[in-house]
């Protein structure tokens, strides 16, 4: 799950999973796979870097020292 804020300032959880796209409106959208939207006060490319910083925690081994 990445950290997001919604546009009332709220922080919140999203489940990176089912996310199907990411656009600027010029907010940023995020659209999941069952049709639902958030808009959130990161950028784009933020949204998308946390998403790959998650995957990157899901599927790749711990490096030597990192726990």
């Amino acid at each position: 799950m990445i950290k997001l804020t919604g546009l009332n300032g709220k922080e919140f959880y999203l489940n990176a999973e089912y996310i199907e796209k990411i656009e600027a409106n010029p907010d940023t959208t995020i659209t999941l796979y069952n049709g639902k939207k958030y808009i959130v006060l990161e950028p784009v490319q933020e949204v998308v870097n946390r998403v790959m910083e998650y995957k990157k925690k899901i599927f790749l081994p711990p490096m030597v020292g990192e726990e």
